[in-house]
């Protein structure tokens, strides 16, 4: 399939999808005439792609789970290069919200002495 298709069936923009290409996430064949030409197991590795990348893994940690990509994630029974990603992943998101929680306190507080 063409790039038209795979990113109107992905939802991704066709500039997402030749950066997926650039940064070695996804591969296209060429056509006689020089168009990318995608096999449909595209369309689950850029589903999986942009998932991960929504949840925050950077373009290097989704690199980390190519072995896995072109299978659904959720229904793998483990992609194991990715459990240390996701490890990493999750103790960065609680850091995050412990941050976060003592910013919630601190304004709270300061609008507590206010009177508001």
């Amino acid at each position: 399939m063409r790039i038209g298709e795979l990113s109107s069936r992905t939802g991704a923009s066709q500039r997402s999808l030749r950066y997926y290409e650039q940064r070695g996430l996804l591969h296209a064949g060429r056509t006689a005439t020089g168009y990318r030409d995608y096999g449909e197991d595209a369309v689950v590795r850029v589903d999986n792609v942009r998932r991960l990348l929504a949840d925050g893994l950077t373009v290097d940690d989704v690199r980390t789970f190519l072995p896995c990509l072109d299978r659904e994630l959720a229904q793998e029974p483990v992609c194991a290069p990715a459990v240390e990603v996701y490890q990493r992943r999750l103790a960065t998101v609680r850091r995050r919200r412990d941050d976060l929680d003592q910013v919630h306190t601190r304004l709270a507080s300061q609008l507590r002495h206010w009177g508001s």
